[in-house]
């Protein structure tokens, strides 16, 4: 797996990388075909200060591409919103890549 975390106008620390690699663990115990993540975090400039904190993320898997996005106050609340909508999405995927098989094997016989 190819992880990339990038920032645009903040610079990524050690503990925030570490932070997001820490929460990304789960999405792989659960699926390892993961090809390639890359995540962006953000701090946008509005005039308004809730919700400048902006955390996406792309997942490459094997014959498709998951994407999710989360704004907070805080970085790291963003990171934990982002992390569970894109278990979420594997989930959903790891079930129809089951499903599938499944549903194909009965056909054969």
């Amino acid at each position: 797996m190819n992880l990339t975390i990038s920032g645009h106008h903040l610079e990524v620390t050690p503990a925030l990388r570490s932070y997001v690699t820490g929460k990304l663990d789960r999405i792989t115990r659960h699926f390892d075909q993961l090809v390639d993540v890359k995540v962006l975090l953000t701090v946008e400039n509005q005039t308004e200060k809730d919700k400048r904190q902006r955390a996406e993320c792309r997942i490459g898997v094997k014959g498709n591409d998951l994407f999710a996005e989360s704004s907070h106050q805080d970085l790291y609340a963003a990171v934990d919103d982002l992390v569970d909508k894109l278990d979420r999405q594997v989930g959903k995927h790891k079930e129809k890549l089951q499903s599938h098989a499944r549903a194909a094997a009965k056909h054969v016989m």
